[in-house]
C-alpha cells in the first residue's frame, strides 16, 4: 500500500498548545443565590439537562445537574428519595433512558413514583423529552411538561410554568443550543438507535478525551473487533453531544475514494465557493482555520485501512472520531480507546429491550452464552423475540454447533459467535428458503456491500428468485429485519438497493455449503459478473461499475474457472485498474490470474498474451521496469519466432518493450523500437487507427527523452489533432496528448502557449478523471513547471507542494510520479522557499531514484545533480562541486556527451567552479517515461 504520510520535509508551522474549549454552558461570574432546583437527567437527555439548567440559572435559580444512573441492584424508591437529600426541589427530566428500560419495569416505576411523591409532597416536578408512550403510568401524576412539541421559547415557558415561575423567557443570547435545533451542518449521521443501552462511562471518557485534547490533536479512535458496537457508540456520541457542535459530518470510511468524495461534499455545506477539483483541499483548510465554524465534529466510520483515509484528518479546533478494527491508528497521532464488550448488566438490559418476552434470568443466560458481544446480542435476541423457541432450547442448539468446524472462523471472535450464527442461519434456511438461497449466493461474493442490481443478474437455477424483483426484495427485507445484513434503501425506504454482509457471517455461510453445491452458486454468480461487465474499461464513466465488479472475481472463483467463461471480465477489470490508477489492486489481481492461467492455458494462448500485456502495464506504472523488460522481451521473442511479419500481437509486445527500455534509461534502443512499432502500425492498421496514434505518441516520448524536442512537438501535435477527431476532446488519450504537447511547447521555449494549454487541460483532467487520478497529478506537475517558466515562481512552488503531498498520500513515496513531483518541488523550493527544506527534499529524491532505478540511471544521476544545486544554495559549495564532478561523467555514460542533460550538467559544473550567480544554473527535469 502507498505510504499514508510523507517523509518529505514539511514547512514549519506555528506550534499550538491551546486546549480546545469545551463549547458547553458559558462561564458565569458565580452561581445564582436563589432557590435550588436539582435537575436529574439520564445520559441520553444530557443536552436537555444542560439547556434546562442554563435557562433556570438565567432566572436566578441554582440548578445543579444530577446524572441519573442508579445501579440495577439499588431499590428504585431509594434512588429517587436520595435526590431530595441536597434540599430544594427536584426536576426529573424524563427521557427514554431515564426509565432504564430492560432494567426496571413499568410497575416498579409506578410504585416508586407514587411512594416518593407522597413522602415528599411538592418537592418533585417533571418534564418530558421523549415520546409520551415511553412514560410509565405513574409518571402522569407528576404532570410532566412536554418540551419537544415546539421551539425553544415555548419550551422555556412550559418549563417555567411547571415550576410555578413566571413564564417570561430570559433575555439575552448564548448558552447551550436548544436540543431540538440541529447543528448548522449535519450530514450522513445515522439515526439514533432507540435501543442503545449503557456505555455511559465510555461515552463520558470519549468526551473528556476530545474536549481535553490540545488544539489539532483532538482525534479519538474507537478500536474493537467487528460486532462490538463501535459505530453505534459513535452515533450515540454524536446525538448525545450534538449541541456542542455547529458542524457534524459523518463519513463511511471503508473506501478511501468514496471517503474523500464525501469529505469534499462538505465544501458547499460550509459555503465554500470552489471548483469540484479543489473542494477537498478547501474543506481541510476551512476546518483547520475554523472558518466559518470552529465547533466541528468529523466521524470516520469503519476506517479499517488507515493509510487510505489518514489524509482526511484535519487539524484545528474541532474533533475527529474514528471507528476501526485496525490498531495501527496509534501511529497517526490519535488516541486509541478500546471498545470492550458490554458489561453483563448492560447486556441483560439490552437483551430485554430487544426481546421484551425474555425475563432477566433468561437474558442473563443468553448474554453469558454470547459473551456480551453487542452484534450477536442484537441479532440473536431479535430473532428469539419473533420465535417461540425458549432460551434453553436455543442454548442447546448452540452446544450442538460448537464442535462443528464451521464455527472456527477467526481468532478475534469468541467461539460462540460462530455457533450462534450457525444456529440462526440454519433456522433461516428452514423457515425462509429464499433468504437462505440469497445468503448462499452472497457467500460467493466479496465481503462488503453488494448492489441489488448484481443480485438481480444472477440466473440459472436461481432465476425464479433473482429474476423476480418483488420476491427478491421480500427475501432481502427478511435478512435486514433480523440484522443479518445491513440494507441501503431508496430515499423513500421502499426498496433495498444494496446489502452489506459481515465478513464473518459470510465465512460461516460459505463453509456451511457443501463443496459440490458451492460450485453451483459460484457458477451462477460468475455468470452475473460477466453479464454486469460493460466491456468498456477505457471509458471513465464506466469505472464505477468495474470498481464494484472487481472485488467479486476472486471469491466467485472467476480466476480458477474456465477462462472461456471468465477471461473477458477479468481482463477488463485489469485494464480498468491500470487506466484508473489503481495499481496495487491491479497488480494483486494480475499475479493471482497469472498463477491460475499458467495451470489452465498454454504459454502461447492468446489470453495468456493479453494477461501478460495487462500485467506489464501495471508493473511499468509502478516503476518495475526490469521485471517488465523480462516479460515483454520473452513474449516478443516467442512471437517473432512464430512470424517475422509484424502483426497486432508483435506490435503490442514491442510497444511494451520500448516503454520498458525508456524506463531503464536505454533511450536510443527505445527510440529504434518505437520507430519499428510506428512503421509496422502504419502498415498494419493504417494512419488514422487508434493503435497507430498510440505508436506516434510513444515515438514522441522517446524523442523527447533524447532531447529532440522539436521533432517530438511536431509528432505530438499531429497525434493530438488526430485523437481529437477520432476520440473527441474529452477522451483520456486526447488529454494525454495535450499534456505531451504542452510539455513540448515549454521545452522549446514557447512558455506562454504552454501555460495556456496546460491550465485548460488541468481543468479537463479534473473534470474527466478526478483530481486524484495519476494523470491529473501529472497534469498539475506540468502546470507548475509552466508557471515557473512564466515567472510565477511562488505560485508554482505552492502548487507543486500540494501535488507532492497528494502524490505521497495516493501513490507512496517511491512511486515514479511522486519522485518526479519531488524533483520539481525541491528545485522550486530552492529558488523561492526554504533552502534547507529544498536540500532535504533533494536528498530524499536522490535516494528514492537510486532505490527504484539504480545508481547509473539518468534520473538517479540527474537527481544527484539537483542535490548539488541544493547544496550550493545552502552554502556548501565544496560539497556541491564534489557531487557535480561525480554526476557529470555518470550522465555522459548514461545518455552520451551531446545529450541536453549532459550539456546542462557540464554548464552547471563550469558555473559553480566560476562561482557564477545561481540563476544561471539549469535544473535536471525527469520527464514522463
Amino acid at each position: 500500500m502507498p505510504q499514508a504520510e510523507s517523509t518529505f520535509p514539511q514547512r514549519p508551522t506555528e506550534a499550538a498548545s491551546t486546549r480546545v474549549p469545551r463549547p458547553a454552558r458559558p462561564v458565569r461570574p458565580g452561581p445564582p443565590a436563589g432557590p435550588r432546583v436539582t435537575v436529574s437527567v439520564a445520559g441520553d437527555g444530557r443536552a436537555w439537562g444542560d439547556w434546562i439548567a442554563d435557562r433556570l440559572e438565567r432566572h436566578g435559580l441554582r440548578a445543579p445537574l444530577h446524572h441519573w444512573d442508579p445501579p440495577a441492584a439499588m431499590e428504585l424508591r431509594a434512588a429517587l428519595g436520595g435526590l431530595t437529600l441536597s434540599g430544594g426541589r427536584v426536576l426529573l427530566v424524563f427521557s427514554a433512558g431515564y426509565f432504564q428500560p430492560g432494567v426496571r419495569t413499568g410497575r416498579e416505576w409506578d410504585a416508586a413514583l407514587a411512594a416518593v411523591t407522597a413522602a415528599h409532597p411538592g418537592r418533585f416536578a417533571a418534564v418530558s423529552v421523549t415520546d409520551p408512550g415511553n412514560l410509565p403510568r405513574g409518571a402522569a401524576a407528576l404532570g410532566p411538561a412536554q418540551l419537544t412539541e415546539a421551539g425553544a421559547h415555548h419550551a422555556e415557558r412550559l418549563l417555567l410554568r411547571r415550576l410555578g415561575l413566571a413564564d417570561t423567557p430570559a433575555p439575552g443570547t448564548g448558552g447551550p443550543r436548544f436540543p431540538l435545533d440541529a447543528p448548522d451542518v449535519w450530514g450522513g449521521v445515522p439515526r439514533r438507535n432507540p435501543r442503545f443501552t449503557g456505555r455511559a462511562a465510555l461515552l463520558a471518557r470519549i468526551h473528556r478525551r476530545l474536549a481535553g485534547s490540545v488544539r489539532g490533536a483532538a482525534v479519538c479512535t474507537l478500536l474493537g473487533m467487528a460486532g462490538v458496537g463501535k459505530t453505534q457508540l459513535a452515533a450515540e456520541y454524536v446525538h448525545r453531544f450534538a449541541t456542542e457542535y455547529d458542524v457534524v459530518w459523518w463519513i463511511n470510511a471503508g473506501n478511501g475514494d468514496r471517503a474523500r468524495h464525501k469529505m469534499a461534499a462538505l465544501a458547499p455545506e460550509l459555503g465554500l465557493r470552489t471548483g469540484p477539483e479543489e473542494r477537498l483541499r478547501a474543506v481541510m483548510d476551512a476546518l483547520r482555520r475554523g472558518e466559518p465554524y470552529h465547533r466541528w465534529l468529523l466521524v470516520l466510520d469503519g476506517a479499517d485501512d488507515p493509510e487510505a483515509v489518514a489524509g482526511l484528518l484535519p487539524s484545528g479546533s474541532g474533533h475527529v472520531l474514528i471507528t476501526s478494527r485496525n490498531r495501527s491508528w496509534d501511529t497517526y497521532n490519535t488516541l486509541l480507546l478500546p471498545v470492550p464488550v458490554l458489561d453483563r448488566p448492560e447486556s441483560v438490559a439490552f437483551v430485554r429491550r430487544r426481546a421484551p418476552r425474555l425475563g432477566a434470568a433468561e437474558a442473563d443466560r443468553l448474554a453469558a452464552a454470547l459473551e456480551d458481544l453487542p452484534l450477536l446480542l442484537d441479532q440473536t435476541a431479535g430473532w428469539l423475540n419473533d420465535s417461540d423457541m425458549s432460551v434453553g432450547s436455543y442454548l442447546r442448539l448452540l452446544e450442538g454447533g460448537i464442535g462443528d468446524a464451521r464455527t472456527v472462523v477467526a481468532e478475534d471472535f469468541p467461539m460462540t459467535f460462530a455457533a450462534a450464527w450457525t444456529a440462526l442461519l440454519d433456522r433461516i434456511a428452514e423457515t425462509a428458503p429464499d433468504a437462505g438461497e440469497l445468503l448462499r449466493l452472497c457467500a460467493v461474493l466479496a465481503p462488503g456491500t453488494v448492489p441489488v442490481t448484481l443480485l438481480g443478474r444472477i440466473r440459472g437455477d436461481f432465476a425464479p428468485l433473482t429474476g423476480d424483483p418483488r420476491r427478491l426484495q421480500d427475501a432481502l427485507r427478511l435478512l435486514a429485519r433480523y440484522s443479518v445484513v445491513d440494507a441501503t434503501r431508496t430515499a423513500d425506504g421502499a426498496e433495498i438497493t444494496g446489502i452489506h454482509l459481515h465478513r464473518m457471517v459470510r465465512l460461516l455461510v460459505r463453509e456451511g455449503v457443501p463443496a459440490d453445491e458451492r460450485e453451483r452458486y459460484a457458477r451462477a454468480v460468475r455468470g452475473a459478473l460477466a453479464a454486469a461487465d460493460p466491456d468498456r474499461p477505457e471509458e471513465p464513466a464506466r469505472w464505477p461499475e468495474y470498481a464494484a465488479l472487481l472485488p467479486h472475481l476472486l471469491p466467485s472463483g472467476a480466476l480458477e474457472a474456465d477462462p472461456a467463461e471468465t477471461a473477458r471480465p477479468v481482463l477488463n477489470c485489469l485494464r480498468y485498474a491500470y487506466l484508473a490508477g489503481d495499481r496495487d489492486t491491479g497488480l494483486t489481481l494480475a499475479r493471482r490470474v497469472d498463477l491460475a492461467w499458467r495451470r489452465l492455458l498454454p504459454e502461447d494462448h492468446p489470453r495468456r498474451l493479453d494477461l501478460l500485456h495487462a500485467h506489464a502495464n501495471l508493473l511499468r506504472a509502478a516503476g518495475q521496469y526490469a521485471a517488465c523488460e523480462e516479460l515483454d522481451r520473452a513474449a516478443l521473442e516467442r512471437l517473432l519466432g512464430r512470424s517475422s511479419t509484424p502483426d497486432a500481437d508483435i506490435l503490442r509486445a514491442a510497444t511494451g518493450l520500448a516503454a520498458d527500455l525508456r524506463g531503464l534509461g536505454r533511450l536510443q534502443e527505445a527510440l529504434e523500437l518505437s520507430r519499428y512499432v510506428l512503421d509496422g502500425s502504419r502498415q498494419t492498421f493504417g494512419e488514422g487507427d487508434g493503435r497507430t496514434l498510440a505508436a506516434q505518441n510513444n515515438t514522441a516520448v522517446s524523442l523527447r527523452l533524447l532531447g529532440a524536442h522539436d521533432e517530438a512537438l511536431d509528432l505530438d501535435l499531429e497525434t493530438l489533432r488526430a485523437r481529437r477527431r477520432l476520440l473527441g476532446p474529452g477522451h483520456p488519450w486526447t488529454l494525454y496528448s495535450e499534456l505531451h504537447y504542452a510539455t513540448d511547447l515549454r521545452l522549446t521555449g514557447r512558455v506562454e502557449a504552454a501555460l495556456e494549454l496546460q491550465e485548460r487541460t488541468v481543468r479537463s483532467h479534473h473534470r474527466v478523471l478526478g483530481a486524484d487520478h495519476p494523470q491529473s497529478l501529472r497534469a498539475g506537475h506540468g502546470l507548475a513547471l509552466c508557471r515557473r517558466g512564466a515567472g510565477q515562481g511562488e505560485r508554482a512552488r505552492q502548487g507543486m507542494e500540494r501535488l507532492l503531498e497528494r502524490a505521497v498520500r495516493l501513490l507512496g513515496r517511491r512511486d515514479p510520479l511522486t519522485l518526479m513531483t519531488a524533483a520539481g518541488f525541491c528545485c522550486l523550493e530552492r529558488e523561492s522557499g526554504d533552502p534547507e527544506r529544498a536540500l532535504a527534499t533533494a536528498e530524499l529524491t536522490y535516494t528514492g531514484y537510486r532505490e527504484l532505478l539504480g545508481p547509473a540511471h539518468p534520473y538517479t544521476v540527474g537527481s544527484d545533480a539537483n542535490h548539488a544545486l541544493a547544496l550550493l544554495a545552502a552554502g556548501d559549495r565544496a560539497a556541491a562541486l564534489g557531487s557535480l564532478s561525480r554526476a557529470l561523467p555518470a550522465m555522459e555514460l548514461a545518455v552520451g556527451p551531446s545529450h541536453p542533460w549532459t550539456l546542462d550538467l557540464a554548464h552547471n559544473t563550469r558555473s559553480t567552479e566560476a562561482d557564477l550567480p545561481p540563476y544561471q544554473l539549469r535544473d535536471f527535469e525527469p520527464l514522463t517515461i
